[in-house]
């Protein structure tokens, strides 16, 4: 552990937090606390790992106009797509959504090579390859349905700009890291999450029952806090590591945790194209994590 690259540690744990937050996140839903009302308590979590990180730096704040602007956009570009995905997945068919946002990687990587001049080698080039190949395959069916429904091209149109927005903001996450510390990048993503409750709240139906017991907003706090973390997390690794690598790695790795919790606590036995995409993520990890860093890391 000693020896682990600081970027490849922030990842993994990145990666852990995810998936595991992953296996249980829709747990409150199904208890019948609205997913809106879940991104609320996600934006409150994020409160309690942004003081503590703070704190740890001695509340050193970064409040200039560059640093807010640069952090504020990472926020929005987050928290923004998170509320457009709870839209899209009324209207459209989620097993072409969530496959089509999973490759949000590709518009960071394309971002970090025109714009920040990062390349990778022949190994990290082939796990990039085979994250993204895996991703899609993490969310493949093929049943017989496929009808793409009345609102068709709204979910797909809100659907590609959830895709953009998340692949901005890795970007931009990665950008922000060459002049800002992580605690104000992760302050400023707590402040845009909190700035939206309000239109979370306006999208929630209060007409309908909502469990407020424990099964719901208690809940939803302990998993949600896993989520927060895991955000911390990813973005000390967008500090310490590459975002052409640090990307696909996170992005592969968390549906790989999620999927293996879910077998194991569910008893489920995936089809064919899900152990294919497992296959790839874990060969994907392993050849990312032997990246050789570039000496200015």
């Amino acid at each position: 552990m000693k020896k682990m690259k600081p970027w490849l540690l922030y990842a993994l744990m990145a990666t852990i937090f995810w998936g595991v937050w992953g296996a249980f996140a829709s747990l409150p839903s199904k208890n019948g606390f609205p997913d809106t009302l879940n991104y609320c308590v996600w934006a409150l979590t994020m409160i309690v790992p942004s003081i503590y990180v703070l704190k740890l730096n001695n509340w050193k704040l970064q409040f200039d106009r560059k640093s807010i602007y640069k952090g504020l956009i990472i926020g929005i570009l987050g928290a923004g797509g998170q509320m457009i995905l709870f839209y899209v997945v009324t209207i459209g068919p989620t097993y072409l959504i969530f496959p089509i946002i999973s490759l949000s990687p590709v518009v960071t990587i394309l971002l970090s090579v025109l714009f920040l001049k990062e390349r990778v080698r022949k190994l990290g080039a082939i796990g990039i390859v085979l994250a993204l190949l895996a991703l899609p395959l993490f969310e493949y069916s093929n049943g017989p349905d496929t009808d793409m429904g009345e609102n068709g091209i709204l979910w797909f149109i809100l659907t590609i700009s959830i895709l953009i927005a998340w692949g901005v903001q890795a970007y931009f996450m990665k950008l922000a890291n060459q002049s800002m510390n992580a605690e104000s990048i992760f302050f400023y993503m707590m402040i845009s999450g909190i700035m939206l409750i309000p239109i979370a709240l306006l999208l929630t139906d209060f007409k309908k029952d909502i469990n407020w017991g424990l099964h719901g907003p208690y809940l939803a706090s302990l998993i949600q806090i896993m989520n927060s973390i895991g955000a911390l997390c990813l973005v000390y690794a967008f500090r310490y590591g590459k975002a052409i690598v640090v990307s696909p790695m996170t992005n592969a790795g968390a549906p790989l945790m999620t999927s293996i919790i879910s077998m194991i606590l569910l008893g489920i036995v995936p089809g064919k194209y899900k152990v294919l995409g497992i296959a790839f993520a874990i060969l994907a990890a392993f050849l990312l994590a032997l990246e050789p860093e570039e000496k200015d890391q």
